[in-house]
């Protein structure tokens, strides 16, 4: 990780990715409880981890690294989206853009208020992303 990219992570943590982070970890454990939330409690820590270091990475899909389709990018992984929609993505994705609109007040959030948007897209169709270095 370039020493950019660690410095604005600090700042990321900072101001404003250390609670959404903590979003993401509360909407995982709370799949993983429900034991048939399992797959969605491994994609939404994935997330989590991502979203409090996110700058030096990126999501980007699964099929677009592999070159191969499996669950997470075919059909299942579209109901497994909705599904998670319906659950948690509308409630984290709601989260990071009201964080995006008050970091988007100043000039300095302005960097930081765009990486959230960027994760409110993700929140709200997680299944089949992957995180890769950027």
């Amino acid at each position: 990780m370039s020493p950019v990219s660690i410095l604005l992570n600090i700042l990321w943590i900072l101001i404003g990715g250390a609670w959404m982070a903590f979003g993401w970890l509360v909407a995982a454990v709370i799949m993983a409880v429900t034991i048939i939330g399992l797959p969605w409690a491994r994609a939404a820590f994935n997330i989590a981890v991502y979203t409090l270091l996110p700058f030096g990475s990126r999501a980007v899909n699964r099929y677009d690294v592999t070159g191969e389709s499996d669950i997470g990018t075919g059909p299942l992984g579209v109901i497994g989206n909705i599904i998670w929609f319906v659950l948690a993505g509308w409630w984290l994705a709601l989260g990071h853009l009201v964080t995006a609109l008050v970091l988007a007040i100043t000039i300095i959030g302005i960097p930081f208020a765009w990486a959230h948007l960027k994760l409110a897209g993700i929140a709200l169709w997680p299944i089949g992303k992957v995180i890769v270095p950027a």
